[in-house]
């Protein structure tokens, strides 16, 4: 299913964020695709499979608790949206403790839980950014990142231990999280919300006012021009490089950053090594010509490279639940029932900004509480449930003896 959405491609992003900002990365039409296409469409096993996704490994957001207080003072309303509020790079104490725990799991096979941890392959450099006038964009690598931060001089080296044991499975989500054209546009512009990002080491800022709204200098894969879109797919690529320096192999999936994407780019990634695309039911691809399009996903479906789409089906997003974290495990269970009734997987999302206790331990605490819940849960009403990554589930959906999935416009 394919077409235009009828708002323009400004009012499109801005809806299509807002409620993404609000439910977690899962839109409001994401799930309601998610519940009442999937039913029809999509891969199918009987066996129980229980797939991680994690999107914002190792991007920048909410520098320090410093910078968060500095935001307040200065009337950005930091504190009203969640990302903004939680989410930062992983200190090692939130790492040691994620990692203890998913380690006390395992399912039938003797298998840990394990995390799909869609990564950036590094942040914006604002100090040569800064040093150039913001005349040229810079970026950084992660490590050189991670050894500015206080308490996370053995993050990359807890990562790797934790892909060692199981527990942990990178692939890719782009160069940045950072709409580049955006963030420098603004700064050449002299927006004080680019401005005030550039000082403080921010990817960008929420807007002034009484009521905050998402970061505007997000969504890397988002363009307007045709330049912009040839910057993004270098981005992408530079990114693809960069991913297999940093972990030794090359991604095989990537997470689409905010689900928007340009089918366009889908011939260069995969002679990168792009074999699949994880995200929500609805992906939005950006044009030139002033409309966005909308393109429904579902679980097995291919295009003509041979791409599969890989979909979440279920959300666990304690940081994002009105009713708390115990409220979120519980949604959580529902959606893997349903998903096991259809003889689905399921895929769970869960954004890195549920495990950031950087900025307010208590944030990580009431995840880890929740998520232990939840794997108690799993273990005892499923006790033939698998726990594999993302790629795994797709060579199954590739290569098993499973009804096969409809081939996607």
């Amino acid at each position: 299913m394919r077409g235009l959405c009828l708002a323009g491609r400004a009012e499109t992003l801005r809806k299509h964020k807002d409620a993404a900002q609000r439910h977690g990365g899962v839109t409001v039409l994401g799930r309601f695709f998610g519940a009442s296409r999937q039913a029809r469409k999509g891969w199918r096993t009987r066996r129980r499979i229980v797939v991680i996704e994690s999107d914002g490994w190792g991007a920048i957001r909410m520098p320090s608790r410093a910078v968060y207080e500095r935001c307040l003072k200065a009337g950005f309303r930091v504190d009203q949206t969640v990302h903004e509020r939680y989410d930062s790079l992983l200190s090692d104490d939130d790492l040691e403790l994620l990692f203890g725990l998913l380690g006390g799991f395992r399912d039938q096979t003797g298998r840990a839980p394990v995390i799909t941890a869609n990564t950036v392959s590094g942040n914006p450099n604002f100090d040569a950014i800064a040093a150039e006038r913001c005349r040229q964009y810079h970026w950084e690598p992660l490590a050189q990142t991670f050894s500015r931060y206080p308490l996370h001089a053995r993050a990359l080296a807890l990562w790797e231990q934790a892909m060692a044991q199981g527990l942990l499975y990178p692939q890719f989500h782009g160069r940045e999280h950072v709409n580049v054209a955006a963030f420098m546009n603004g700064l050449q512009a002299l927006d004080p919300a680019a401005i005030f990002a550039l000082g403080n080491r921010m990817p960008g800022c929420i807007r002034k006012g009484p009521r905050a709204a998402a970061n505007p200098f997000l969504g890397p894969t988002h363009f307007e021009t045709e330049e912009d879109k040839q910057a993004v797919l270098h981005a992408v690529l530079e990114g693809l490089d960069a991913f297999e320096a940093q972990f030794g192999f090359r991604a095989r999936s990537l997470a689409l950053p905010q689900d928007t994407w340009s089918a366009d780019f889908n011939r260069p990634v995969a002679r990168a090594g792009v074999e699949a695309f994880q995200g929500g039911a609805i992906r939005h691809e950006p044009r030139t010509d002033g409309e966005d399009a909308c393109v429904e996903r579902y679980l097995g479906a291919r295009n003509a490279l041979g791409q599969t789409d890989l979909v979440r089906n279920v959300a666990f997003e304690p940081a994002f639940s009105a009713g708390g974290a115990q409220a979120a495990a519980v949604q959580a269970l529902g959606q893997m029932r349903e998903a096991f009734r259809k003889r689905q997987p399921a895929i769970i999302s869960c954004q890195r900004v549920n495990f950031c206790g950087f900025i307010d331990p208590a944030n990580r605490d009431r995840t880890l509480e929740a998520l232990d819940f939840l794997l108690r849960a799993i273990l005892a009403k499923w006790p033939d449930v698998e726990f594999m990554h993302s790629v795994e589930l797709l060579d199954l959906i590739r290569h098993g003896d499973h009804r096969p999935a409809s081939v996607s416009a």
